[in-house]
């Protein structure tokens, strides 16, 4: 059984809901402000960890108030933090989030995981059969020497490209699984797209990324479109009241590391992931709201004719 290292962000996220966002230039009447524990790189470390997957955490925090709250939470999860530094005269990362109908817009500051560097993620021994994650909220160069690292020991390299810009082929070369969604998918390869767009139109789109990797676009309510060997597979998606979709991407990269950590076929592990996703967006919060492999086992119980069958 493989192991998840996932090299990337940790945040404190600071979200005000509202009734609705304001316009450039409006103020609002708010309604709350909750404090949750977050960031792409814990959100998909806690993800894969409460799955029951061993899950180790490569990232830094600040040295300040918010570092310490966020290292007791992520312990309490059960993920590894042997590879996660304090980092003096930083402050940990805090991500400021306005929540209004279920849709979100978020603002990051970066703080400590604007210095994660390629000592950081040269600590930890990876080995074939693991699974190496990672997301664009750290510097690149950082998760170029991460991706080196893990395929040079035969393991499987997932990256999540948000917040989108742009990366150089060098480190697209690295990858072996591309997840994003379509607003992501859309900047990096220069495509006007829209979440009512047809899969055929995904596809076309994603082939311009798929040389060499599989890319999987994750459409919200629709499911997840995954292109492997240029042949696109559907897994469709669930109804769901959404109460905060903040965590829902990385919920769905930390599940789906975790299913193929342990040697679960692509269309099952998609299928999975899915599932888990559909559970986060019913709670408040992004790594607060990630499942359990009970949660997600009892959703799947009642799956469709068909789905999770391996492309």
């Amino acid at each position: 059984m493989g192991r998840v290292f996932v090299a990337g962000s940790i945040n404190m996220d600071v979200v005000a809901t509202a009734e609705r966002h304001p316009r450039i230039g409006e103020t609002v009447a708010g309604e709350a402000v909750l404090y949750f524990p977050g960031g792409k790189g814990a959100n998909q470390a806690v993800a894969s960890a409460k799955l029951g997957i061993a899950t180790t955490l490569i990232g830094r925090l600040g040295a300040d108030a918010f570092g310490k709250e966020l290292r007791t939470f992520l312990a309490g999860q059960g993920v590894d933090l042997t590879f996660v530094r304090d980092t003096d005269g930083a402050h940990s990362s805090t991500a400021i989030i306005t929540l209004a109908n279920a849709d979100n817009t978020i603002v990051v500051v970066p703080g400590a995981n604007g210095l994660v560097d390629a000592d950081d993620v040269a600590a930890p021994v990876l080995a074939r059969g693991d699974v190496a994650v990672s997301q664009f909220e750290i510097p690149l160069p950082a998760i170029a020497a991460f991706f080196r690292r893990a395929r040079a020991v035969g393991a499987t390299t997932i990256l999540n490209p948000a917040p989108a810009k742009q990366a150089d082929k060098a480190l697209l070369d690295l990858v072996d699984i591309l997840v994003l969604n379509e607003t992501e998918l859309g900047y990096l390869t220069g495509t006007g797209l829209r979440d009512s767009d047809t899969p055929e139109r995904f596809s076309e789109a994603a082939r311009a990324l798929g040389q060499g990797r599989i890319v999987c676009v994750t459409l919200g309510k629709r499911g997840v479109l995954a292109l492997v060997d240029n042949q696109p597979l559907l897994v469709p998606g669930r109804e769901v009241k959404a109460v905060d979709t903040t965590g829902a991407g990385d919920c769905f990269v930390g599940a789906l590391a975790s299913q193929l950590a342990i040697g679960k076929p692509l269309g099952d592990a998609l299928a999975y992931a899915n599932a888990a996703a559909s559970i986060c967006v019913q709670r408040m919060g992004a790594a607060p709201s990630m499942p359990t492999a009970d949660e997600v086992s009892a959703v799947l119980s009642t799956r469709r004719p068909g789905e999770g069958r391996d492309p």
